[in-house]
């Protein structure tokens, strides 16, 4: 399954930052079953390369496993070395989007405006993540959206809930970054299983 099959199969990116290799797998499977395709672990997260390679072989067939917060080209390195194959960050630095290409990775860098929107494309961005997207209201990435290549996926990140993503979503995003609204350290199966299912929910009625 390619990034952009599992984007359209679901466009939803659990985010599990906090997670430990000791649950990884019971959640990646909760999420899994709910539909979810795309899942990725923090690097500020404990012991988060052990957690990412235990989903990658688990899960590497059904879906997408990437690593979140990556700020270094030695930390791409690092994420490679699991299996993992998309890198996700808070800002967008060239090197880490570069290093991220050359090594066969989806680049997913987040950015708050549209010079920096154009800058990790030029430095070749699979995709961009508004981030944090509480202070980018649909109607920015609308404007986006208008001037930016039509085949860059913009994904909304950041204060993101059920009852904001069709807004979102008809402003052009083409898929949403879960965090805290689903998951975080000491949230039970139960309450996952029915958060995933109402995102899911609500990404159908979008």
């Amino acid at each position: 399954m390619t990034f952009e099959e599992a984007l359209k199969a679901c466009n939803l990116v659990a985010i599990l930052r906090g997670i430990t290799p000791g649950e990884v797998e019971a959640v990646g499977e909760t999420l899994i079953a709910a539909g979810w395709r795309i899942i990725e672990v923090p690097l500020n997260s404990p012991e988060p390369l052990k957690s990412i390679e235990k989903l990658v072989k688990r899960f590497g067939e059904q879906a997408i496993i990437g690593a979140g917060t990556v700020l270094t080209p030695s930390q791409v390195a690092d994420v490679a070395a699991t299996g993992s194959r998309v890198i996700i960050s808070p800002n967008a630095n060239p090197e880490v989007i570069r290093a991220t290409r050359a090594a066969g990775m989806v680049s997913l860098p987040g950015v708050a405006t549209p010079t920096e929107a154009f800058a990790a494309i030029e430095a070749g961005a699979t995709g961009v993540k508004a981030f944090p997207a509480e202070s980018i209201p649909p109607l920015i990435i609308k404007a986006w959206k208008a001037v930016l290549p039509k085949e860059i996926p913009v994904l909304a990140v950041g204060g993101v809930t059920p009852e904001n993503m069709t807004a979102y979503s008809q402003a052009g995003a083409a898929g949403f970054g879960i965090g805290s609204s689903l998951y975080k350290p000491g949230t039970d199966l139960a309450t996952i299983a029915e958060r995933a299912k109402k995102f899911i929910e609500a990404m159908r009625a979008a």
